[in-house]
């Protein structure tokens, strides 16, 4: 498995797609990516059908990282929300996690319920506070290539040089890559890629608040990773709905035969052919 942490040490930018499911996970590691983040909005989304507003917590975050994790072998962010209560809390997290085979998490300071960092009425806890979780993030982790991501939220309650100075403390205290959530201009990005010292986390969201940017220029601001969390839950939801419409108006879905995979090209994906050989092996048995 490729390691994160000399990702981040790569002039390259690393572009990560969101994932949900252990199946888009699948998809993403066969188009080539070298890394993934476990989104909690689509977790949250396709779990419940409800919005990312502080529903989901650590029980369905492990698990959903166990079930995405086992199914591929780059490595997995995942996003571990406010860690679902205290310091202590985020320890068990984060030792769960490893276990579970993350390569990584994102730790935000929200407090709890949390929300997504795109909407509106976030609240923040003290630095002081956080910086109590992101150290007990730290002294968990037993893997060193386990790569610890802190997210402010500040930008949206505390304002812009409050949310960079977050981020500095949080560099100071061992976090691997910083995450300024929800800058509102490329010049608000441009600041932070000058002000702060260390890999940075652009997240890029169709329709949200941060303006979408090529992965060459947010780089060349000083952003590592590139993440587009909801690009998959989006295409998808979209996709879904314009051929159950088809399906509803016309009572067949013929019209989108050349935008879906086949019955082949599908279980080719889901490794059938590995299966029906582990099937024949273990069938001699049986035979005699």
């Amino acid at each position: 498995m490729k390691n994160l942490k000399s990702m981040l040490k790569s002039k390259k930018p690393l572009v990560i797609p969101g994932v949900y499911d252990a199946l888009g996970a699948k998809i993403a590691q066969k188009v080539g990516f070298d890394a993934m983040f476990q989104t909690g909005y689509g977790t949250s989304a396709t779990l419940f059908g409800m919005p990312d507003y502080g529903f989901i917590g650590s029980t369905e975050t492990v698990d959903n990282a166990r079930r995405i994790c086992r199914a591929v072998s780059v490595p997995v962010i995942i996003d571990a929300d406010t860690g679902y209560g205290n310091a202590l809390s985020v320890w068990k997290l984060v030792k769960e996690l490893e276990s579970a085979g993350a390569g990584g998490i994102f730790l935000e300071d929200q407090k709890w319920p949390k929300r997504c960092g795109h909407m509106q009425g976030k609240e923040i806890i003290s630095q002081e506070e956080y910086t109590e979780k992101l150290s007990a993030a730290i002294d968990a982790r037993e893997n060193k290539d386990f790569i610890i991501v802190a997210r402010t939220d500040a930008r949206a309650t505390e304002g812009l040089d409050d949310a960079i100075q977050r981020g500095k403390q949080n560099r100071e205290t061992g976090a691997d890559a910083i995450f300024v959530e929800a800058p509102r201009s490329l010049d608000e990005m441009k600041k932070i890629g000058k002000e702060i010292n260390a890999p940075l986390v652009a997240n890029m969201i169709e329709g949200g608040a941060t303006p979408l940017s090529s992965a060459e220029i947010l780089n060349k601001m000083g952003f590592k990773i590139i993440l587009y969390p909801l690009s998959v839950l989006y295409a998808n939801t979209f996709a879904t709905m314009n051929i159950l419409k088809e399906l509803k108006k016309t009572g067949n879905t013929s019209k989108f035969k050349q935008k879906v995979v086949n019955f082949d090209q599908f279980n080719d994906l889901v490794e059938l052919p590995k299966f029906r050989k582990m099937e024949q092996k273990y069938g001699k048995s049986k035979r005699g």
